[in-house]
């Protein structure tokens, strides 16, 4: 997918009626539309009719994902759940927390349940020193199959890391690292509060290869304070230098009602929205005249990334952590705030770390909110994902999952989408709906139309609060 000239010009004028906030849709329904209602009672149901689903051999492949909220200093950016401390003794009672959430687990689901993916996110899971890594590590080697085969992967803060941890995280099984960059230039990294130099990352990516991982991913972010087009593009030229299998590029969403961090940034030193459409751009066709494929919205891989085949070969898929070669797995989340996926529900762990370390002391599930889909939801959920994840929706493929005629079911969303096929940003076929090359830069506010949460009018409304723009 290449972006020439007239498209880039396209992009300007689109933006300032389609730069509106969406969904990331890393799921369907998103997180905001989780209830109270769906609390630890209903989770332990969800679980087991998964292990009722495992006796008949019909459960789905099983994916496991750790919350580990410490850091020990504060990014501005930053809209993760997070714990600021320097106290490393905290970790203790945290592995107290998840070795007794895992056997809660455990007694329902019984011991050895095979594991495709274990991925371990923050925070800064890192914070871990070595020993406490093994010992949990250790916990879940004993609680589920990892299989041989297992994508088993950890974010990386640069800062707290040498050759020796990461050998040492090669020793524990981990097989992908995601190293967290979000930009190179100096006066950006003082101004987000988050100084790592391009040098020490560079020795670190090179220090991966040689120890053999796998896998190697970085994330930017743009769209910064004090970030411009061409200390961006400067950006993109390093990381391309350094060669990761893949790139996340995620777009600055400030936010700083919701998340105090964002308080520190200086809102007049956020470049404007025509820059960051123009860094948007730059960094597409940058890592595409690099050789990367442009997995969607936010991702990058190498053509032989397992991710890049994926996508050529029509089995993409997303979820929590962002684009993912998995097919439809069940996720259970462990920690603080931590998100799981266990047949048609979806659950969310107390946001507080003293409530999670209540709920898991009297030996309930943390569980405080989540959702439990019905079939409009899982019809939705597959159109969006068709379109975020391969840029098209087939109605023979829908109808036949469920059993509903598209154009009578979504005739309303169809006819909205006539003034965005005008603008060339998809093409409205007899049996399908097709992504442009120019519509991927807004592949969220098309998803959006299919949205039955949102109101029909967000669209057309530049201050609908509680997302990130779309470009």
């Amino acid at each position: 997918m290449t972006i020439d000239p007239l498209t880039a010009d396209r992009v300007g004028q689109l933006l300032s009626r389609l730069d509106v906030p969406g969904p990331r849709y890393t799921s369907y329904p998103t997180a905001d539309r989780f209830t109270d209602t769906f609390g630890a009672d209903q989770y332990r149901e969800a679980l087991r009719q998964r292990a009722r689903d495992a006796a008949a051999g019909n459960a789905a492949p099983l994916s496991v994902y750790v919350h580990i909220p410490f850091c020990e200093s504060i990014c501005y950016y930053c809209a993760c759940n997070k714990v600021i401390t320097k106290h490393h003794e905290a970790a203790g009672d945290y592995l107290a927390a998840l070795r007794r959430e895992i056997e809660l687990h455990l007694d329902v689901l019984g011991r050895g349940e095979p594991l495709t993916q274990l991925h371990f996110g923050g925070g800064s899971p890192t914070f871990l020193n070595d020993d406490e890594l093994a010992q949990l590590m250790t916990l879940l080697r004993e609680a589920f199959g990892i299989a041989p085969d297992a994508e088993v992967s950890i974010e990386v803060d640069p800062r707290t890391v040498d050759a020796g941890r990461l050998q040492h995280l090669a020793k524990l099984g981990f097989n992908r690292l995601s190293f967290g960059v979000q930009d190179f230039d100096p006066d950006v990294q003082k101004a987000v509060h988050r100084e790592q130099p391009y040098e020490a990352v560079a020795a670190l990516m090179q220090q991966a290869r040689e120890i053999g991982f796998e896998s190697i991913n970085a994330d930017l972010i743009y769209g910064l304070p004090r970030q411009t087009p061409t200390t961006f593009a400067r950006t993109v030229a390093q990381m391309g230098a350094l060669r990761p299998d893949r790139i996340a590029l995620y777009a600055y969403a400030h936010l700083p009602q919701r998340f105090k961090p964002q308080r520190r940034i200086q809102a007049h030193e956020l470049p404007p929205a025509g820059e960051r459409v123009h860094m948007l751009r730059t960094a597409i066709s940058g890592f595409q005249g690099l050789g990367y494929t442009h997995i969607g919205m936010d991702h990058f891989a190498l053509p032989d990334d397992p991710l890049a085949v994926a996508k050529r070969e029509g089995h993409l898929h997303r979820n929590f952590q962002g684009y993912s070669t998995q097919a439809d797995c069940d996720l259970i989340g462990l920690g603080v705030s931590a998100i799981g996926k266990i047949g048609r529900t979806y659950s969310q762990n107390d946001k507080a770390l003293s409530s999670y370390y209540d709920a898991i002391g009297r030996s309930q599930f943390a569980t405080v909110r989540g959702l439990e889909l019905d079939p409009e939801d899982l019809l939705r959920r597959d159109m969006i994902m068709s379109l975020m994840c391969q840029g098209r929706v087939t109605f023979e493929e829908i109808e036949r999952n469920h059993g509903v005629r598209v154009r009578n079911c979504f005739a309303s969303e169809i006819e909205r989408l006539r003034p965005l096929e005008a603008q060339g940003l998809v093409a409205l076929e007899p049996a399908a709906v097709q992504v442009t090359p120019l519509g991927w830069y807004f592949v969220r506010a098309i998803a959006m139309v299919f949205d039955r949460y949102l109101p029909v009018e967000t669209l057309r409304e530049p201050h609908f609060q509680g997302y990130s723009r779309v470009v």
